[in-house]
């Protein structure tokens, strides 16, 4: 019993729950050995910025009355962490802000409320840029989060902290959010896998106000595909208090996920036709993912979506500027102090911004949807690089470089806001480690509430290529 549950970290949720189901370790000890691992490991990479022991403690009695009773509890004793944006109640959240320091959450997050329910354990809060506007993971409160694959790099951001701690084993799964890219993205640096659902099917109408004016949703990390197919019939679902939920929200369909890929037409998109770099190993890797997908029965073509001019990162940012600007300028024009220097240089080009201007980027998102649902009259996925580097310094914004060609801070975020801005459905799955040692990742995208397709293709890839990139070898391996 000890040798298993000093094995627990290196488990996906699925199949910690099976053994839990099982008899085989008691709640307790379950708990006793992600403490320890955290203990152990967190320190070297601070993914968890709040974490007391005798917190997760003092969640066993609830957890074994639920046992007792029978009633479902696909997730009775799993682990998992909670991003710093997130609320549970009665517990301090702080979005990585100065300014709520000492904001303590007065309910739960509606996704929290939904995991509690299935017996799920909250482990700790993991660390976030401040109010998740950030590609990389660091923040005035608590400091930088590191890469567990190499202790010099980031994890990326905005959901660094959720990334790095599955890949650590601190939880099998991570609740994070996805305004731009945020969960995809470290779990591409970090060898994990990262889902952005659809916007709308898991309600989050409990918690802070968000400056992404609907391109937010709760997003997951999790150790396998076949975590997030146990997860999402948990979260999935509207709720009462969303006055933004979808009219006649389809019920999450964990069959479907398990489909075979036979048939299904499949976009291959190198660039998601945009004039960017993208490093020769991560090109290769996708084109690999593409020879996998193929010899599964699947038609793959390349085609990129045609975009309509002047479509780029630098579009996609002004909702978030201007967002940023109305819910915080006063507090920053007060004390820019309280802020992170990059933070305030945004709400700064917010303030600067007309209203037409604004509207503009309205009308731009718009014509962003309709470009896409153009690419999906004609395949039924597409599939891009997560990102088109590996992971960078983490003392850095982005890499200056990206296949010899200089780049802007945000040069790294190039294929995903996009998908935040349609409302669509992805899935960062891995394909495979770099020269340099770092994981890269595929990421596949799906018509709005289709989101079983993307985990049956992220079924298969994870199958052909293995769960080799998905522990790190050192320190942790």
């Amino acid at each position: 019993m000890r040798h298993l549950a000093q094995s627990l970290p290196a488990l996906n949720a699925a199949s910690l729950a099976a053994i839990i189901a099982r008899g085989e370790l008691s709640l307790a000890e379950v708990a006793e050995a992600f403490i320890a691992a955290v203990t152990e490991r967190n320190p070297q990479i601070n993914a968890l910025i709040r974490f007391d022991a005798q917190a997760v403690l003092s969640q066993l009695p609830a957890l074994e009355a639920l046992q007792r009773s029978g009633q479902p509890a696909p997730l009775l004793g799993v682990p998992f962490s909670v991003k710093d944006t997130i609320w549970v109640q009665g517990q301090k959240t702080t979005q990585g802000s100065r300014l709520f320091a000492d904001f303590v959450a007065p309910a739960d997050a509606v996704a929290v409320e939904r995991l509690r329910r299935a017996g799920a354990l909250i482990l700790g809060h993991s660390n976030s840029s401040e109010f998740a506007c950030k590609g990389v993971t660091t923040n005035k409160v608590y400091g930088p989060t590191r890469n567990p694959w190499n202790l010099d790099m980031t994890p990326g951001g905005s959901s660094g902290g959720a990334a790095a701690a599955v890949a650590a084993g601190l939880g099998p799964f991570a609740l994070c959010t996805d305004g731009g890219g945020s969960t995809r993205r470290p779990a591409s640096h970090t060898g994990v896998v990262g889902f952005k659902p659809s916007a709308g099917l898991i309600a989050h109408p409990v918690g802070f106000q968000e400056p992404l004016f609907g391109n937010g949703v709760i997003g997951l990390m999790s150790r396998s595909v076949a975590d997030l197919n146990l997860l999402l019939p948990v979260l999935a679902g509207a709720d009462a208090r969303d006055a933004d939920a979808p009219v006649g929200l389809p019920a999450y369909d964990p069959a479907a996920a398990l489909a075979s890929v036979k048939g299904l037409r499949i976009a291959l998109s190198p660039r998601f036709g945009l004039d960017v770099p993208v490093e020769p190993e991560v090109a290769a890797a996708i084109e690999q993912v593409a020879v996998l997908l193929r010899d599964a029965g699947a038609f793959v073509e390349e085609r990129d979506p045609v975009w309509p001019p002047g479509a780029g990162e630098a579009a996609f940012a002004t909702l978030q500027f201007a967002g940023l600007a109305a819910l915080y300028g006063e507090q920053w024009r007060q004390n820019p102090d309280q802020f992170d220097v990059d933070i305030g240089a945004q709400i700064e080009q917010g303030m600067a911004l007309s209203g037409t201007a604004v509207a503009a980027a309205y009308f731009e998102r718009a014509q962003l949807q309709r470009s896409l649902a153009q690419l999906f009259e004609c395949c039924d996925a597409v599939l891009t690089p997560t990102t088109p580097c590996t992971a960078w310094a983490f003392t850095e914004l982005g890499p200056n470089t990206i296949d010899g060609q200089a780049v802007s801070a945000r040069g790294h975020a190039v294929f995903t806001p996009i998908i935040n801005h349609s409302f669509h459905a992805a899935l960062s799955v891995p394909c495979g480690l770099a020269s340099n040692g770092l994981p890269m990742g595929a990421q596949i995208i799906v018509p709005r509430f289709q989101d079983a397709r993307a985990l049956a293709l992220g079924n298969l890839i994870e199958a052909a290529l293995g769960h080799a990139f998905a522990v790190p070898k050192w320190p942790f391996g």
